[in-house]
């Protein structure tokens, strides 16, 4: 078959990379003039399965609400409001039922712990060398932040992931560089987990892609798909391009070109920041990845730069940055990392879209209009998710049985 795909982050390219190894002439359309250029181009990197969850779940709302008042927040409310933003946080509010997460949860992990295994096949097998190291930790400031933790370790252990639980000079065997002036309780260390530059695998799994005959079309804008057979995309140039099936990719952008079909996906747009700066001195960053379980913000080693990332808003201006979220940044890094980084010229200050669902999974699969495809919403997990997503999308338009349990991740999940 002759597939479009709308979007060239880095669900697009799997996706195109999947399908083009599976025999099918494919061709990617990208508004933006270059690959991972908005949600994949500087994210924290980290691939924890154990750790993709819901953030719909019982007790959040509550969170939510405490952390309005707090200055170093990792969940914050943008202004203005806009009337999607408020319609998807009433559906948001209604999955965070303890049934409803418990059911999500698992279709997420089923599929991140595929999509690390895909990641690492892909990695091997085709000899991708991007900046990546191996290990997560976890950091617990106080005894409050590991009674909080505690829930969570026993979903790591009813999944068969590996941790352990360090007090303080034990995780400073782990990371050496962790700041000798920072009083801390202590980490859960999480061996099988990693960091990876997402932005340095889609450039090189991109070339691999082309290399199987996938045309990437750059800098071009689809304005409308009109459902077929066959599935015509015409551009916003005025041409039109014709195929047997489409692919959307395209997070928030494809929510928009598909509501002309009937399809109304509850997308958001979930903002996240990072900073990214060259390590000043190696031995002070660093070896991996960590994570300040209280301001969730994760410090990623990334060959020799160091990224801080965190952060979670909804509505506001996409283009202004919220001042307070870059400071939890910098705050969390000099607490633990002081020195690490060369701060004083050339710091990536980036904020990003999240396009998420509110329920947490993505949706992968028929649209159930002839010729669409889904591979969407994916939220902050995107880079967790992916290479699975990609493989289980491929094999359904092939008509074959995907190797993890699909099961919740159809678009019926969003019409109950």
């Amino acid at each position: 078959m002759h597939i479009a795909i709308i979007g060239a982050g880095v669900v697009g390219i799997t996706t195109a990379y999947e399908l083009a190894a599976d025999g099918h002439q494919v061709t990617v359309f990208e508004r933006h003039t270059a690959a991972a250029a908005e949600t994949s181009f500087a994210n924290a990197g980290v691939v924890a399965p154990g750790y993709v969850t819901p953030w719909a779940a019982p007790g959040m709302p509550g969170k939510v609400l405490r952390y309005l008042f707090k200055r170093h927040a990792p969940i914050t409310l943008g202004w203005p409001l806009g009337v999607r933003d408020l319609a998807w946080m009433a559906r948001w509010l209604r999955a965070c039922r303890l049934d409803t997460y418990l059911a999500n949860r698992a279709r997420m992990q089923r599929l991140a712990f595929y999509s690390r295994e895909r990641l690492h096949q892909l990695t091997q097998d085709l000899r991708l060398a991007y900046d990546r190291s191996d290990g997560y930790m976890v950091l617990l400031r106080s005894e409050q932040d590991a009674r909080l933790v505690e829930p969570g370790l026993q979903v790591l252990q009813d999944a068969g992931v590996r941790f352990a639980r360090l007090d303080a000079p034990a995780a400073r065997l782990v990371e050496p560089a962790l700041s000798p002036d920072m009083d801390f309780h202590g980490a859960i260390q999480l061996p099988d987990d990693e960091v990876g530059n997402c932005r340095q695998f889609c450039m090189l799994l991109k070339t691999e892609a082309q290399g199987l005959g996938v045309d990437f079309q750059f800098g071009s804008r689809i304005a409308r798909i009109e459902a077929g057979p066959p599935v015509a995309l015409r551009l916003a140039d005025g041409s039109a391009r014709s195929f047997d099936a489409v692919v959307c990719c395209a997070g928030l952008h494809s929510a928009q070109l598909l509501r002309p079909l009937g399809l109304r996906l509850p997308l958001a747009a979930v903002h996240g920041y990072s900073i990214t700066a060259t390590i000043r001195e190696a031995l002070n960053a660093p070896r991996s990845a960590v994570m300040d379980e209280r301001y969730k913000v994760a410090i990623s080693r990334l060959g020799l730069r160091v990224r801080v990332a965190g952060s979670a808003e909804i509505g506001g201006d996409p283009d202004r940055h919220r001042e307070a979220s870059v400071q939890t940044l910098y705050k969390v890094l000099h607490d633990w990392f002081p020195g690490a980084a060369s701060m004083q010229a050339g710091v990536q200050v980036w904020k990003g879209a999240r396009p998420m669902l509110p329920d947490g999974p993505p949706v992968l699969g028929h649209s159930g209009v002839p010729g669409i495809w889904l591979n969407l919403g994916h939220g902050s997990s995107g880079w967790a998710l992916s290479c699975g997503s990609a493989r289980v999308l491929a094999d359904q338009i092939a008509g074959r049985t995907p190797a993890v349990d699909t099961e919740g991740l159809g678009i019926e999940r969003l019409r109950r």
